[in-house]
């Protein structure tokens, strides 16, 4: 009876710890003892500071596991613990293609991670989706690695989010159970954010200061929840790194109608007749049976965010023309060479001029085609593949960033900050897409992402890295990315006038690719490009 009752009572007090730490106000991490943190699920413990005092907490809950028949539904409320978590190591990653990772493949990986500095407290947070085609990553990448950038002294989360089939499965019976389908990835991350709000005072972070930063389709990310319903008071600020409203060289973001038709054909693919059949399937199966290929689909079938009727309930690029977004703060760019192996599937033919300028024609039309021989020209073999895929770079990422931030300027009063990232050295010697990513994060002691052999960061490296965090951190703290010892950066107020060069000296230049991207926006129609570009 005596080991009952202390059972009990040992209970009773856990059980009250834990009710206390989910009462327990925001408080700054330096007032709590040692690294052990309440959130509302319960206590974490992260791991002792580092050389410069930043704190990182791991693998934290930010919703339940969706399994089971929480397969396909919006993200619940993490179960409560008892004690103290351990928050040391990353979770899962979300199943998609698979890649090489620290970290094995699970559907229970909605997780966030945050580093939290020392110093005078509260600091404003960056929050960032990571990226990868809405395919593949997790937020246990070493790159994205929060420490450097938070020893600048801003709070850091990252976070994973349901991806490929698992995120963006659209289907009518999914519909009637949900009220709409398409985009659990997207309220995963919708989830991500609220947690921020809740928890992130107790990590020193200012829940009324968090900026939403993100590259590829993590920057589509920020472009979409900017222009979401859904997601009003969660951020106060956006970074676009190359991304906006996840359009493509074939055309604009899905439709419902087109993601459903998707999600439909489903069952006949794994002769699965329902829903309830499709959530027998174990996830290593179901993730193999409708992994996306890259090379053999250029993101033409693959499950990704679709115009679902809840998260957004229309085409982005129409929400930005309308002023219908969030009117906060943004900065946005995109780089000097955005092309990647997996876009260069989706190049126009470009053999020789007369083959370019056909398949353009096709796009196009033949009364547009003098307007497009002066902006991509092709005088001979050479150019025309240059041109090619300057076009596909345009059409696939530049294009679309540099016009959400137009129409962010132009619809709002916030500050809009534009850049074209252009800094190459040994090291880095592309501009690639998502080559500023290592530069943002400030860990340069792993290879470039599409240079592997290239030789190790210089100082020039890190000291242009550190120019890259300063403006970055500006931003979060201010929305102004300016500060004391950085060349300056002008705000951008249309078409023609000035963004800021981000090279080895960032100075600023005249709105330089403006006449390119104006003629493809003229292409579209209440934010979407022609039907018939899907099929190009």
């Amino acid at each position: 009876m005596r080991k009952i009752l202390r059972a009990r009572r040992a209970l009773l007090t856990a059980a009250a710890v834990v009710a206390a730490a989910v009462a327990l106000p925001a408080a700054p991490a330096s007032a709590l003892p040692g690294s052990i943190v309440p959130t509302q699920a319960g206590l974490v413990q992260g791991t002792s500071p580092d050389a410069k005092g930043v704190r990182a907490y791991k693998g934290i809950p930010y919703a339940a596991a969706p399994v089971g028949n929480l397969r396909w539904k919006a993200p619940q409320a993490p179960s409560p613990w008892l004690g103290v978590r351990q928050a040391t190591s990353f979770g899962n990653a979300c199943y998609g293609v698979p890649q090489p990772s620290p970290v094995a493949m699970s559907e229970d990986c909605l997780t966030v991670n945050v580093w939290a500095p020392s110093g005078v407290l509260p600091k404003a947070v960056l929050v960032w989706p990571s990226g990868a085609g809405f395919q593949t990553g997790s937020s246990a990448q070493s790159v994205f690695d929060g420490a450097a950038l938070a020893a600048e002294g801003v709070v850091v989360v990252t976070f994973n989010y349901r991806l490929g089939v698992f995120g963006f499965l659209a289907r009518q019976d999914l519909d009637q159970e949900s009220g709409s389908s398409g985009a659990w990835g997207l309220r995963d991350q919708i989830a991500a954010l609220s947690w921020v709000k809740t928890n992130i005072g107790a990590f020193g972070g200012n829940p009324n200061k968090v900026t939403l930063f993100g590259a590829s389709a993590g920057a589509h990310s920020v472009g979409m929840l900017m222009a979401s319903p859904r997601t009003n008071g969660l951020f106060s600020k956006a970074i676009a790194e190359s991304g906006a409203y996840w359009d493509s060289a074939h055309g604009s973001l899905p439709t419902h109608a087109q993601a459903v038709s998707r999600g439909q054909a489903l069952s006949a693919q794994l002769n699965a007749p329902n829903l309830a059949a499709l959530r027998a399937i174990p996830a290593d199966t179901l993730n193999l049976a409708t992994m996306w290929n890259p090379m053999t689909d250029p993101l033409l079938t693959a499950f990704a965010p679709s115009i679902d009727g809840y998260v957004l309930t229309k085409a982005p690029a129409q929400v930005f023309k309308d002023g219908d977004q969030r009117k906060i703060p943004l900065l946005a760019g995109y780089n000097g060479a955005e092309n990647f192996p997996l876009f260069d599937l989706q190049v126009l033919p470009h053999g020789t001029p007369a083959e370019f300028y056909a398949a353009a024609e096709e796009l196009f039309g033949a009364d547009r085609m003098a307007e497009f021989q002066q902006l991509y020209p092709a005088a001979d073999n050479a150019q025309a593949a240059e041109s090619a895929f300057a076009l596909l770079a345009d059409m696939t990422i530049s294009q679309q960033t540099w016009e959400m931030l137009d129409n962010h300027q132009r619809t709002t009063s916030a500050a809009a900050y534009g850049y074209k990232f252009t800094y190459t050295s040994p090291y880095s010697p592309v501009a690639a897409h998502v080559a500023e990513i290592p530069f943002v994060f400030g860990n340069l002691d792993e290879p470039q992402y599409f240079s592997p052999f290239s030789p190790p960061a210089t100082a020039a490296d890190r000291s242009f890295s550190a120019k890259v965090r300063d403006y970055w951190v500006n931003f979060a703290e201010t929305g102004n990315p300016n500060g004391s010892g950085l060349p300056s950066w002008p705000q951008y107020t249309g078409p023609g006038s000035s963004l800021l060069e981000l090279k080895s000296a960032p100075s600023t230049i005249a709105d330089p690719d403006a006449a390119r991207f104006q003629f493809l926006s003229s292409f579209r129609t209440d934010g979407r490009f022609p039907a018939s570009w899907a099929n190009s």
